[in-house]
């Protein structure tokens, strides 16, 4: 059976053989390093991750790896400001740094991280706690300014430079790069969370500025929505609209600081605004009916804007609650429902951004999703029948889902690193001096 004839033949002449020398060798595609700088970044958001989740089983009277009461108390400030503030300032650094080398720019991540370790510190050990109210301007402060708590001290001066810094960070973009809605939008998130901590250190009780936490949270999420489907919101007047709804979301946070009666009003209608305006414009209603990983993220995303509007309906309707089971819904409908469901649908974007490792799309990621969905209704309804033991179940599901997250996130993560570094062997295995046959060199008479 005679060969099919090359293209190179079709000229008539005797075909050769070429050089081994001249023939171009297959160039595996090339794995970038981990940066174990950033790593060290994430594994600080990681530590405040465990300890806020710990701190959650606590807080919910259910059995927890370290049962520690005081640890309860900085919940909300680990989850926030030491896992989502740190991965937040740490995304935006990466970014910062695509145009040249910005290094004051990890200041952000670094400091809000160390200080959701040192809240853990002060909050497990007796004697950091005690050191640290000894220390001459906790007592000054304390002496002098009515409510003020020393053991904040030192978790609310490092996150409130860490949350400073990712203001001039929001700066420097408008400034240098980009003046656009979107970064626009994402300054008046961390100034809110500026706020919040500030709130916070100087003693307010934490249910009063909770809102300020979740609201910064909120309008930076909407920020990075604006920006990462920049086109879907540019028609019109949408960016405007969806900024001075943000704008509008800070004045309320403001009066309800000295008038809870109006300001949660306020809070819940710029944040049913807000929720309703991006879900309308965002890509999702149309990448919700593709396959794969864009449902799984369109889901995500349009189930997190229904979530939100639970408190913020709440909060247009009934009183403001400080306490009891209105106030676990409000706060849990936002964090977990809205938050965490965004974090689902842009780990695919954020994590290769950061840590340079692709995260594949695999049917596994839609348990984790579906887990958290369930738990959240159950927590809500089990609140809102006052219901303790099922209210219970839920919260700690809830935990499992987040650490189900993780680790289905991370699996699938590390599964495609691997074959991507045996894909890159066998290809360089076969392309070694070794694996090419030697040529009979001359005219190719034998």
């Amino acid at each position: 059976m005679s060969e099919a004839p090359s293209p190179a033949a079709h000229d008539g002449r005797p075909r050769e053989h070429a050089p081994a020398s001249s023939r171009k060798p297959r160039t595996s595609p090339q794995i970038p390093s981990l940066p174990k700088a950033r790593l060290a970044f994430l594994l600080l958001a990681g530590v405040a991750l465990l300890a806020g989740l710990d701190a959650s089983l606590v807080r919910l009277g259910a059995l927890a790896p370290i049962a520690s009461t005081s640890l309860g108390t900085v919940h909300g400030l680990l989850m926030i400001y030491g896992f989502l503030g740190t991965a937040i300032c740490l995304e935006r650094a990466v970014a910062l740094q695509s145009d040249g080398r910005r290094a004051w720019a990890y200041v952000a991540p670094l400091l809000t991280g160390v200080g959701a370790v040192s809240a853990i510190v002060i909050s497990l050990n007796e004697g950091a706690r005690g050191a640290l109210t000894s220390l001459p301007i906790p007592r000054f402060l304390a002496a002098h300014l009515s409510g003020f708590a020393p053991e904040r001290m030192m978790p609310g001066f490092l996150i409130t430079l860490g949350m400073a810094a990712l203001s001039a960070i929001y700066c420097y973009v408008w400034t240098h790069r980009q003046a656009t809605h979107a970064v626009l939008i994402q300054l008046i998130g961390a100034l809110i969370g500026l706020g919040g901590i500030l709130l916070w250190w100087r003693g307010l009780e934490t249910p009063r500025a909770v809102p300020w936490w979740l609201a910064f949270l909120i309008v930076t999420i909407v920020g990075e929505r604006v920006e990462l489907a920049r086109l879907a919101f540019a028609s019109g007047s949408t960016e405007r609209r969806i900024t001075a709804e943000s704008a509008t979301l800070m004045v309320g946070l403001t009066v309800a600081l000295y008038s809870p009666a109006l300001g949660y009003p306020l809070i819940g209608l710029s944040l049913a605004l807000l929720m309703a305006d991006t879900a309308w414009h965002d890509v999702a209603r149309g990448t919700v009916r593709m396959s794969g990983l864009p449902r799984l993220a369109a889901v995500c995303m349009l189930s997190g804007y229904a979530w939100a509007l639970v408190p913020a309906l709440m909060w247009i309707v009934a009183p403001p609650a400080f306490d009891g089971y209105g106030y676990d819904a409000g706060v849990h409908a936002i964090t977990i429902g809205f938050v965490v469901s965004m974090l689902l649908a842009h780990a695919p974007v954020i994590i290769p951004a950061v840590a340079r490792r692709e995260v594949p799309y695999h049917v596994a990621m839609w348990v984790p999703f579906a887990f958290l969905q369930v738990s959240l209704a159950l927590r809500l309804l089990a609140g809102a029948r006052k219901a303790a033991y099922p209210w219970r179940l839920g919260g700690t599901l809830g935990v499992v889902g987040v650490l189900l997250f993780v680790a289905t996130t991370l699996t699938v993560t590390i599964r495609r690193a691997r074959a991507a570094s045996r894909e890159s062997r066998i290809i360089d295995e076969a392309d070694s001096p070794s694996a090419v046959p030697a040529s009979s060199g001359g005219t190719g008479v034998r």
